[in-house]
């Protein structure tokens, strides 16, 4: 059976007791966490936060640069004034290169140009180091002239065995 079937019967669950609708757009704690998409990560019940207090963006790594436009957007539209960037143990984004992915993307397509001049254009923002991408997010936003120069921006890594998170900037 496809996941999607669940959908409905579980919404609907999630209804029948919901009371969350008066909840503000603006998040109440200004705060935006940038995390993996890893499916093992659950950010706002692992950091104690809960709906309507802030905006989580998801992406492949964690990635700062690839979450630029939605805090751009939460920041200058909704109000928030802290970015927390979270990656993770065990991440997959250190297991792989650019070039890999590439390579692997135009042999599922062997002769397929169009393919492979797209994927040739993506960087993948794969990252050797864990706790350098974290350093490296944060200064990305710390240097970046979209961000709001009086932004508090924290790095952390969460540990995937221990359910533990660590400051690391």
């Amino acid at each position: 059976m496809a996941a999607h079937q669940n959908f409905i019967p579980s919404n609907n669950s999630y209804a029948s007791s919901f009371d969350k609708g008066h909840l503000p757009l603006p998040p109440s704690k200004q705060l935006i966490v940038v995390s993996c998409m890893d499916a093992r990560l659950e950010p706002a019940s692992q950091l104690g936060i809960g709906l309507g207090e802030a905006h989580v963006i998801r992406n492949a790594g964690g990635s700062a640069k690839e979450a630029l436009r939605s805090i751009v957007i939460s920041q200058r539209l909704l109000g928030t004034r802290e970015v927390a960037v979270f990656h993770h143990t065990d991440c997959g984004m250190l297991t792989f290169t650019n070039e890999h992915l590439r390579d692997k993307v135009k042999s599922e397509a062997p002769g397929n140009a169009v393919v492979a001049e797209a994927v040739d254009k993506i960087d993948f923002l794969t990252f050797p180091h864990l706790e350098e991408s974290v350093k490296d997010d944060v200064k990305f936003l710390k240097d970046s002239p979209l961000v709001l120069q009086d932004t508090t921006i924290t790095g952390w890594v969460y540990d995937v065995t221990t359910g533990k998170a660590k400051q690391v900037v």
